[in-house]
């Protein structure tokens, strides 16, 4: 057959209409580049708003529709500063988290986050520019890096995401703020001494005053 087309001339108009016909016209998936990272120590500053950790979850409710969680932690005494709960959540709602949570708390001197392309997004870092934040980025396909973070998102898998089955993510969010009040006064941490984050490192604007905001 490929000898027999070789030895016929072939109009160039009808071959590429036999090629998109065919679907084979569609465009290559290009693998994204991810910039090289240096390593970053991963540390526990003595005080708040020295780095906040960031990560993004992913569930889904009972009808089969995936959502995403963006999680923010203080690692300075593991307080979950917020858990934003949405089906899509783009760069703009990052900025818009961080905002919120910079005008209640002030703002951390970095944030530490990984390769997501919500986080590569050039509007972040110029927010961070604007407000003096230092973006630490752990290398990729390094998740240990962002340690912290990671084992918060493993406790809120447990005891939130798999313990529940949610219709709506009106009681994604229900559920998630009553945990966090309950993470961050009562839950002992065997890291911080078998203490809750406020009562190990109390918060002069406490973050249940955020969360109130969203009961409202």
């Amino acid at each position: 057959m490929l000898s027999r087309l070789r030895r016929q001339r072939l109009d160039d108009k009808r071959v590429y209409r036999v090629y998109c016909a065919l679907r084979l016209n569609r465009a290559r998936r290009t693998k994204r580049r991810v910039p090289r990272r240096p390593r970053v120590p991963l540390h526990a500053p003595p005080t708040l708003n020295q780095t906040w950790a960031l990560d993004f979850m992913r569930d889904t409710l009972y009808d089969g529709r995936v959502f995403r969680t963006l999680n923010v932690l203080d690692q300075g005494n593991r307080e979950a500063l917020a858990i934003d709960v949405g089906f899509s959540l783009p760069s703009r709602r990052v900025l818009e988290l961080l905002e919120q949570l910079v005008a209640l708390h002030g703002a951390p001197a970095t944030l530490r986050l990984d390769n997501g392309p919500e986080f590569l997004a050039g509007r972040l870092e110029q927010w961070a520019e604007q407000h003096a934040i230092g973006l630490d980025f752990i290398q990729p396909g390094k998740p240990a890096q962002n340690a912290f973070i990671e084992r918060f998102n493993q406790t809120y898998r447990t005891e939130i995401l798999d313990a529940n089955v949610f219709g709506s993510l009106a009681d994604v969010r229900t559920i998630t703020n009553d945990w966090l009040r309950r993470y961050n006064t009562e839950r002992p941490h065997n890291s911080l001494g078998r203490v809750p984050p406020l009562a190990f490192l109390p918060r002069p604007t406490s973050t249940l005053e955020y969360h109130n905001q969203l009961s409202a």
